[in-house]
């Protein structure tokens, strides 16, 4: 089983920025592609980011390519989503997920098997 639990989220100005963490137990962390996803009420669950094994792969939703960055700190199973330039439409429950199954899981929510609570983040326009 894999533990995971999201921080960061809060109440932020359009233009402003945000880090959220998750942090992970349970597994060898070097061993789990991670991926953001989010939610806002009345919509399906949307990819955001997602990071291999490594770090050296990487992919992010067009809509927060150039914003976000998603990294990874296998030392501290840690793995970040900086978003920066929020938007009011960034508004959502972010969620962390981990993939047992390959080193990079993709943009699939189905493809992850473990998920964290999740973390509102509101952005005021």
């Amino acid at each position: 089983q894999v533990q995971l639990v999201e921080s960061g989220g809060g109440l932020v100005q359009a233009g402003g920025s945000l880090r959220l963490s998750c942090a992970a137990s349970g597994r060898t962390f070097s061993r789990l592609a991670m991926a953001w996803f989010r939610q806002s009420p009345g919509k399906e669950r949307e990819f955001v980011a997602a990071i291999s094994w490594s770090g050296g792969t990487t992919a992010y939703a067009d809509s927060v390519k150039g914003r976000f960055t998603i990294s990874r700190d296998n030392a501290k199973n840690m793995v970040y989503l900086q978003m920066n330039s929020l938007k009011f439409e960034d508004t959502a429950v972010y969620y962390c997920a981990a993939d047992a199954k390959v080193s990079f899981g993709g943009r699939h929510y189905s493809a992850y098997d473990y998920w964290g609570q999740g973390t509102q983040v509101t952005v005021s326009s």
